[in-house]
């Protein structure tokens, strides 16, 4: 049997970690030994244990309740944390995820032990060096002894740096959880109700990135640009705290208007709401993807984005964070979809189950 520390820390994380983790319990439960770690990185309830209970991931070993503070900082500190870990754990692998500070602090300390890394979504690249994203996944794409893509395109990044050996195009896991929690996010969430609001008569509204809100320029922009689409149509922002708390600082509250603000919501009624919205205007790299798994329109409220297949496919438009660009954005956009969704960048939904028989066989 094999041991695997999986280390996540974040929201985008858990939900990635849950496919793999299903696989493992599932198909796998004589052959690999799972070990949890939650750096803590998000820690509010509703955007870490809420996800836990709904996708069946199992309950962390170690909760390093790391969060807060700059950059190098909290990266540092799980450093630290994680090595301890792995000292007491000895995992044959450790398994990272994403681009946060969570991943590359996994990365490092595993690297350290000489323990072997994989990376789940490598490859993914912006260009854009200020992203502190960016920087995390270059790193922890070159330390990594497995580099499990979500795309070709992620294979023919890697491919442009001299990185060839272990990559894998094993598809996107992203996929794997949309397909899976599709049906029940319909059957058994109540949000619509909760809300007020039927279905493809609203836009749904995420902004999270540094680059948007710790701009105060893009930020102001961003908000007055709610506020107008909240004029024509109803638009449902589940907010982030960090998000809500600069919103604020820089008096823009007001100027949402009529937008309705929520707290973070749990997974399955995001699911929901993602589905049965006429649009979707975001930052988010997920909430890209599962627009376009789900058939709806989005607006990107970014210079670039990581998950070019959905632009080169219609499905997806980058504006950056003018005021006009964005509303115009989501007026065509509401005016017509692309017809299909018939190509399959992302793979057939069985990306968890090639994880874990690489991780197994190599």
């Amino acid at each position: 049997m094999i041991k695997i520390v999986t280390i996540v820390g974040a929201r985008p994380q858990f939900i990635k970690a849950a496919a793999v983790s299903r696989v493992i319990r599932d198909e796998f439960p004589d052959s690999v030994n799972e070990v949890l770690v939650h750096t803590g990185q998000h820690f509010d309830e509703n955007m870490s244990k809420v996800f836990f209970d709904e996708l069946d991931i199992p309950e962390p070993k170690y909760n390093l309740e790391i969060s807060g503070g700059q950059h190098g900082a909290m990266t540092g500190r799980m450093l630290e944390s994680v090595e301890k870990v792995l000292f007491d754990e000895k995992p044959d692998w450790v398994v990272i995820y994403g681009d946060t500070n969570s991943t590359l602090a996994g990365a490092l300390a595993a690297v350290k032990l000489h323990i072997p890394v994989a990376h789940v979504e490598a490859g993914l690249r912006s260009f854009n060096m200020r992203m502190p994203e960016e920087v995390n996944r270059i790193i922890s794409d070159r330390i990594a002894t497995l580099l499990f893509c979500p795309t070709e395109t992620a294979v023919k990044n890697l491919e442009a740096e001299g990185v060839t050996k272990g990559v894998l195009n094993v598809g996107d896991v992203m996929f794997d959880v949309a397909l899976h929690y599709k049906q029940q996010a319909r059957q058994q969430s109540r949000v619509l109700e909760q809300v007020g609001l039927k279905g493809k008569a609203f836009v749904l509204a995420t902004c999270h990135r540094a680059e948007n809100t710790d701009d105060p320029q893009r930020l102001a922009q961003i908000v007055d640009a709610l506020g107008a689409v909240a004029k024509r149509i109803a638009v449902v922002f589940p907010i982030h705290p960090r998000t809500r708390k600069l919103i604020a600082e820089q008096g823009l509250t007001e100027k949402l208007g009529e937008v309705f603000i929520t707290d973070p919501i749990p997974f399955l009624d995001m699911v929901a709401l993602e589905q049965a919205a006429s649009l979707i205007l975001t930052d988010s790299g997920g909430v890209q993807k599962e627009a376009y798994f789900y058939e709806v329109p989005c607006v990107t409220m970014r210079d670039e984005t990581e998950w070019v297949e959905t632009v080169d496919l219609g499905w997806n438009v980058l504006v950056g964070a003018s005021t006009a660009g964005i509303v115009s954005a989501v007026e065509r956009g509401l005016a017509g979809a692309p017809a299909s969704n018939s190509a399959s960048p992302y793979g057939s939904g069985e990306s968890a189950q090639r994880i874990v028989k690489s991780l197994v066989e190599f």
